[in-house]
C-alpha cells in the first residue's frame, strides 16, 4: 500500500521486497497476484484507489491488440534508420545509448522532451519553449552535452518533422542519431517505459509551462529510486560521472 501510494508498480514493488528479505521466500509477491488482487475487489473506496495508482489508472485489465499505425506527421530527410544502428546499442551492456520521446500538455500547446539511457534508465526531463525542429534540437543539444562524452554516443527517436535538425544536432554533441520505424514504439521500449512512468507525476492535461524547474527536476529523482532492473547500470553510470568531474 506504502509503495501504490507513490505510484510504484506492482513489479517494481515485488523487486523492493526481494531486495529488502532476499531470505524470507514468505515476503514474495508477483506483479500479477497484486493486478488480480486490485481488479477482483469489490467497487469501493479501496479498489478506486489502488486503481488510481496504478500507471494506467484502468477500470479494468484490457488486453494488447496486434496493429500497426501510420506516422502522420511527417519524414526526416537523410535519417539514419535504427537498422543502421550499431548492433552493441541492443546490448544494453554499456551507458551512452539514450532514447527521445516528446510529452505533449493540454491541448497539445505546450510540450516536454524525455531523453533515458537505454542501460542505467538514466532520465532526463528537457523543458521546451517549441516544438520546431530548432527548439528541439537546441534543447536537447543543451541536455546532453553536460555529460560526459563516454556516455553520449547515440540516440534513437520517434519520426516526426520535429527531429529534422538531426544533422547539426549531431555535429553539436557528437551523438550519432536513429529513426525508429513508423508506429513501432517498441523500437524505444525504455524511453516509452520512462514516458509512461513520468505521466504519473505530469498527467494528461499538464500545462507544462506552469510547472517549475524545481518540479521538474523532482520527476527524474523519484525514478531512479525506483528498484527499475538497472540499478548495477545506474551504479556504473554515476561513477563514471563522478570520474569526469
Amino acid at each position: 500500500m506504502e509503495k501504490l501510494r507513490k505510484r510504484w508498480s506492482p513489479r517494481e514493488i515485488g523487486k523492493r521486497l526481494q531486495e529488502e528479505s532476499p531470505g524470507d521466500t514468505a515476503l514474495r509477491i508477483a506483479p500479477a497476484a497484486s493486478y488480480r488482487y486490485i481488479y477482483v475487489l469489490p467497487r469501493g473506496s479501496r479498489k478506486t484507489t489502488l486503481i488510481q495508482a496504478l500507471r494506467q489508472a484502468r477500470a479494468y485489465r484490457r488486453k494488447r491488440k496486434p496493429g500497426h499505425h501510420e506516422e502522420s506527421r511527417g519524414t526526416i530527410a537523410e535519417r539514419l534508420s535504427i537498422e543502421e544502428r550499431p548492433r552493441a546499442v541492443a546490448d544494453r551492456t554499456m551507458p551512452g545509448h539514450w532514447e527521445g520521446d516528446l510529452i505533449l500538455g493540454k491541448q497539445k500547446r505546450t510540450v516536454l522532451g524525455t531523453v533515458v539511457d537505454r542501460t542505467t534508465r538514466d532520465t532526463r526531463l528537457v523543458p521546451l519553449n517549441a516544438t520546431d525542429a530548432t527548439s528541439v534540437r537546441t534543447a536537447y543539444a543543451k541536455a546532453l552535452r553536460s555529460l560526459p562524452r563516454a556516455i553520449t554516443k547515440t540516440r534513437t527517436y520517434e519520426q516526426g518533422k520535429e527531429r529534422s535538425g538531426h544533422k547539426p544536432f549531431t555535429r553539436d554533441t557528437g551523438l550519432a542519431g536513429y529513426v525508429a520505424h513508423p508506429g513501432s514504439p517498441g523500437e524505444r521500449g525504455t524511453n516509452e517505459n520512462t514516458t509512461g512512468l513520468s505521466r504519473q507525476s505530469v498527467p494528461n492535461g499538464t500545462e507544462f509551462d506552469q510547472v517549475s524547474a524545481r518540479e521538474i527536476k523532482r520527476v527524474p529523482r523519484e525514478l531512479h529510486d525506483r528498484p527499475r532492473a538497472c540499478s548495477t547500470g545506474r551504479n556504473l553510470l554515476r561513477s563514471l560521472i563522478t570520474s569526469w568531474r
